[in-house]
């Protein structure tokens, strides 16, 4: 064999290696390539999932959140309701001009007969002139809606006879029945 044919046969040899080796690369860069576009499209699919779960519990939150405001909101409002009305029972009891008022003292006055003799009578201004003639010694004014309280002498037994107590207790009594009225529902 001369030195050209085995050069040419060399040379054929490795040109067919390279072939080999380029097919067998272009072979695995395939196969990487397509392991690759596998693996995004998962990746993808399940950060889409991850997505939609995440919007979905974001949509719940956000319904959720804004439910609890609605409430928040409309407690708030009836509380608003049930203060105003409150104010406005008080200003009604706390008129001198409350239609059966007169009548309500003569009770009060005639409960507080029972009570021991000696005590002192303290009434609410407004209701001073009408009270005076209870029998009872007349102290200093006091605060309140309507009525008065009888104090002992040396001050230690004072008892209530005033509007606010009776009327708190009415309050509190009749809150369902108010609640039906204003919102429907007790």
């Amino acid at each position: 064999m001369t030195l050209d044919a085995l050069a040419a046969e060399i040379a054929s040899q490795a040109e067919a290696e390279a072939k080999a080796i380029v097919e067998a690369a272009q072979a695995e860069a395939k196969r990487i390539e397509e392991e690759a576009r596998n693996e995004v499209s998962e990746v993808s699919s399940i950060s889409s999932d991850k997505a939609e779960r995440e919007s979905a519990q974001l949509s719940v939150e956000v319904v959720a959140s804004a439910r609890q405001a609605n409430q928040k909101r409309a407690l708030i409002a009836r509380r608003e309701e049930l203060d105003a009305t409150w104010g406005t029972v008080k200003e009604e009891v706390g008129s001198p001009k409350m239609k059966g008022r007169k009548e309500i003292l003569d009770s009060l006055v005639k409960e507080a007969g029972k009570s021991k003799s000696g005590m002192i009578m303290r009434p609410v201004s407004s209701d001073r002139a009408s009270l005076s003639k209870s029998g009872f010694t007349m102290g200093e004014d006091i605060d309140g809606l309507g009525g008065f309280v009888l104090e002992s002498k040396d001050g230690s037994t004072v008892l209530d006879f005033r509007f606010d107590f009776r009327l708190e207790a009415a309050w509190k009594t009749s809150l369902g029945e108010v609640n039906n009225i204003l919102f429907g529902e007790k």
